[in-house]
């Protein structure tokens, strides 16, 4: 199967269907970060016009997650670039083969449609939380493979498992524990320091949310 990953730099999603014995391709204007051979550099528009069985694709989320758009109303100049984010989403859902786009919780949901599904790292194996959503063309909803526990927070205490599922025995019930992995600080923030580099680690794929798509998209 020919598959594009558009918008990918980190070869994760890539890999993960090579490795299956599929022709997959990324797509970036970046350079791949793992000297692959498989890594079309430039505007993954007119490479859209190859013939591809599936195309995965990470449209970038700055101006389009919850996250971006709060910024809009301090700074009215994000909102051209937002419509510009908003427009570049939507070419990939006239393409005619399957195809699969991938974005946080943004207004894509208004603009477009509802995701087909919001799958997050911890339902695959790994030790993280990110809410991401799925738009979905021909494709069936992504089976979980391995859910990851988390640490439970009450209290500024952590609660064993068996415990925080239900219930905080230091308040008395009156606050419901809060489920962190460890990819998050006991108040939810993602832990990642500020750097030129944190926008790009966090729109990386999870390995596991990878393995998952390559297998039962294969």
């Amino acid at each position: 199967m020919r598959v594009l990953v558009a918008c990918e730099f980190s070869g994760v999603v890539r890999e993960a269907f090579r490795k299956r014995g599929h022709d997959a391709w990324s797509c970036d204007i970046k350079p791949c970060e793992d000297g692959s051979p498989f890594h079309l550099q430039g505007d993954v528009l007119p490479f859209m016009c190859d013939a591809w069985d599936l195309v995965i694709a990470h449209p970038p989320c700055t101006y389009l997650s919850v996250s971006g758009l709060h910024w809009n109303g301090r700074r009215p100049e994000r909102v051209k670039l937002t419509e510009e984010a908003a427009r570049f989403f939507m070419v990939f859902t006239h393409l005619c083969c399957k195809w699969a786009i991938e974005n946080p919780i943004g207004t894509m949901s208004r603009r477009y449609r509802k995701p087909d599904q919001i799958v997050q790292p911890y339902q695959f194996g790994e030790d993280a939380s990110k809410a991401t959503c799925l738009w979905l063309k021909g494709l069936p909803l992504l089976i979980h493979t391995h859910v990851v526990e988390p640490r439970w927070v009450c209290c500024g205490k952590y609660l064993p498992p068996e415990l925080g599922r239900y219930g905080c025995p230091n308040c008395l019930g009156n606050k419901r524990p809060l489920p962190r992995w460890s990819n998050q600080t006991d108040s939810g923030q993602n832990k990642l320091p500020p750097s030129k580099h944190r926008a790009a680690d966090r729109s990386q794929t999870y390995p596991g949310i990878a393995d998952a798509m390559a297998e039962q998209w294969g």
